[in-house]
C-alpha cells in the first residue's frame, strides 16, 4: 500500500531515495505501464491553479517529491516526508538499474542535439547499455506521430520525457496508452545536465536543499521564480490548516 501525503491535492509519495528505486526496479519487472512524476513547489502550485494538471499528478504511479518546498509544506500537515528524492537522482539510478536488468531506453526532449550528447555520455558511463532511440523536444503534430511510431516499434522498457513541466506531465498524460514501456518518467532539465550543457549545483547546496539558491546566483533572471517557493510554503500552511 502507497504511503502519500495529500500536499495542495496532490498526493506526493512519502519515500526515500532507496524506497523509490526499490519502486521502479518492480516496475520493470511488471507488465504494466507506470509513470513516475517528480512535482517541487512550482509545479504543485501549478497544479492547484489547473486542477486537471492535479489531477494527471494524482495519476502517477511514484509521484516522488523533488524540492525542499515539499518537504517543508509535509510537516504543515503532520506527516513529514522523510527526505527530498530529486527527480535528477532517481534517474540516473533508474539509469544504473535498465543497464543492469538489461532493459532498453529512450530518450525525448530537450534542445537539437541535447538528447544526443546525454546519450552519448550515458554509454560512456555504462558501456554496452541499450539506449534504443532519442529525439529533441521540438515537435509538430506530424512528427510527433512520428516519434509515437518509433516508440512503438521500438519497444523501450523505460521512456525519459524532457519537455518541461508541466508540458512533459501533460504529455505523458495523453500518450501513455501508445507507448509500450514499463515505465515513463518525466524528468525537466536532466538531459541538459547529463549532456554537460547545464551544471548542477555543488553536493553541498544539495544536501543543505538549496539548489534552488544555487541556481538563483548563476542565473539572476530565475529572482520572480524563486519567488514562487514562499508562496507555496505560504498557501500549503493554510490549506493544512483549514482542512
Amino acid at each position: 500500500m502507497r504511503n502519500t501525503v495529500d500536499i495542495v491535492g496532490v498526493k506526493v509519495d512519502n519515500v526515500t531515495i532507496i524506497d523509490a528505486v526499490i519502486r521502479t526496479e518492480d516496475f520493470l519487472d511488471g507488465e504494466s505501464t507506470n509513470l513516475i512524476f517528480t512535482p517541487n513547489s512550482e509545479i504543485l502550485l501549478d497544479a492547484v491553479k489547473e486542477p486537471s494538471f492535479a489531477k494527471i499528478l494524482n495519476s502517477g504511479d511514484l509521484v516522488v517529491p523533488d524540492g525542499i518546498g515539499v518537504v517543508i509544506a509535509s510537516k504543515f500537515y503532520n506527516v513529514p516526508i522523510k527526505e527530498r528524492v530529486a527527480g535528477y537522482d532517481l534517474m540516473r539510478k533508474l539509469i544504473e538499474i535498465a543497464y543492469h536488468k538489461k532493459k532498453s531506453i529512450y530518450l525525448l526532449g530537450g534542445k537539437e542535439g541535447v538528447a544526443e550528447e546525454a546519450a552519448e555520455k550515458i554509454r560512456e558511463e555504462y558501456y554496452g547499455i541499450n539506449i534504443v532511440g532519442m529525439h529533441n523536444g521540438y515537435f509538430g503534430d506530424a512528427e510527433e506521430t512520428l516519434i509515437i511510431n518509433e516508440i512503438k516499434d521500438l519497444k523501450p522498457d523505460v521512456v525519459f520525457v524532457a519537455l518541461g513541466a508541466p508540458k512533459q506531465e501533460i504529455w505523458i498524460n495523453e500518450h501513455k496508452h501508445l507507448i509500450p514501456a514499463k515505465i515513463i518518467m518525466g524528468v525537466g532539465g536532466s538531459l541538459d545536465v547529463i549532456a554537460g550543457r547545464v551544471k548542477r549545483a555543488p553536493e553541498f547546496f544539495q544536501k543543505a536543499g538549496l539548489e534552488w539558491f544555487y541556481r538563483l546566483i548563476k542565473e539572476p533572471k530565475r529572482f520572480f521564480r524563486v519567488l514562487r517557493l514562499p508562496k507555496f510554503i505560504i498557501l500549503a500552511f493554510y490549506d493544512a490548516k483549514t482542512r
